[in-house]
């Protein structure tokens, strides 16, 4: 493990100084857009009124709650404060529901709904992938065509065509939401069925994007792997080719591990475009609606949780990574 101190502080540097400009980024953008959202809130509050004074008392009262009559840098050292306590403030436009709760009901979804798929993408894709090096021959030529076209489609390709086809004109599935707009939350079949009904188009929507990258990884990971000296010289030793292969997949596997601890570590981002595309009530949808009402402490909350997440993931596998190869941390300490 020698140089590997050396190694771990320079990435653990990095990742506080890009985490520092993260931070600061999450905090001015979503104040450079246009528009006043005390204004709307007031004006909401405001309604029938006709009294200046008051809307202007109520104005004033709002503006101080929320921080915006204040210079940007105490905002900036204000917001310091309240992330360090866990704080994030009233949301401006569930008003007054706190950020917190609005983002612990939502983050739930899309761990729910992105965790599954990329499993079982990274599943089906290695087993496709290593039948299709093993197999070689008609499989490997329908299996490989199918994965590449797959795996270029954009992510909202994928979840558009799903919903125009299962959605729109098979009215297989619903077209949007986390279950029927009738239905109240609860632990009953009729709820959790319409759960299950509204999860199917956008988990698809994202497995089926992950299968084809999957696939065409340890697909050239396995057929490096089976032209390589040490699977010659098993095979001339006369080891069962059953053992041979085992080793074989075992050793392309590696980095498929890799990219599937990176896909879990950045899965809050993954499935933004997913969630807006069918409305589902995730971290995704519940962005783009504070981004809609101008909510300057629910997109920083949330966009700093997706932050911190990829951020975290990159470290995580950085550091792993200087672990298992010498050759990498090696490289980097010269």
């Amino acid at each position: 493990m020698k140089g590997y101190g050396r190694y771990f502080l320079n990435k653990l540097l990095w990742f506080l100084v890009t985490f520092f400009f993260a931070f600061l980024l999450n905090f001015i953008l979503p104040r450079l857009m246009p528009g006043d959202p005390v204004a709307g809130i007031v004006s909401k509050l405001a309604q029938g009124m006709t009294n200046t004074t008051g809307i202007q008392k109520i104005y004033q009262q709002y503006a101080n709650e929320f921080g915006t009559n204040k210079p940007m840098l105490e905002q900036f050292f204000l917001y310091i404060k309240n992330v360090a306590h866990g704080n994030f403030g009233a949301s401006f436009s569930q008003y007054p529901r706190p950020v917190a709760d609005i983002l612990k009901s939502s983050i739930w979804w899309t761990i729910c709904l992105q965790f599954p798929a990329i499993i079982v993408g990274w599943l089906i894709g290695n087993t496709l992938g290593a039948l299709a090096a093993y197999l070689k021959g008609g499989f490997d030529k329908v299996i490989m065509p199918i994965s590449i076209f797959v795996s270029n489609f954009p992510a909202f390709g994928m979840a558009v065509i799903l919903l125009v086809i299962f959605g729109v004109d098979l009215k297989w599935f619903p077209t949007s939401g986390g279950y029927g707009f009738d239905l109240i939350p609860n632990f009953t079949l009729t709820f959790m069925w319409s759960v299950i009904v509204h999860y199917q188009l956008p988990f698809w929507s994202i497995v089926l994007i992950a299968i084809g990258g999957q696939a065409i990884g340890m697909r050239s990971m396995s057929i490096y792997e089976l032209n390589a000296d040490y699977v010659k010289y098993s095979r001339f030793m006369g080891i069962k080719d059953r053992t041979i292969v085992g080793y074989v997949f075992r050793n392309a596997m590696l980095p498929q591990v890799t990219g599937l601890a990176l896909s879990i570590g950045t899965m809050v981002s993954g499935a933004l475009v997913a969630e807006i595309i069918f409305s589902y009530p995730g971290l995704g949808f519940t962005l783009l609606n504070a981004v809609v009402g101008q909510d300057y402490p629910l997109i920083s909350a949330a966009t700093l949780i997706i932050t911190m997440m990829v951020l975290s993931a990159n470290f995580i596998i950085e550091i792993l990574y200087g672990i298992i190869d010498p050759r990498i941390r090696a490289a980097q300490a010269d």
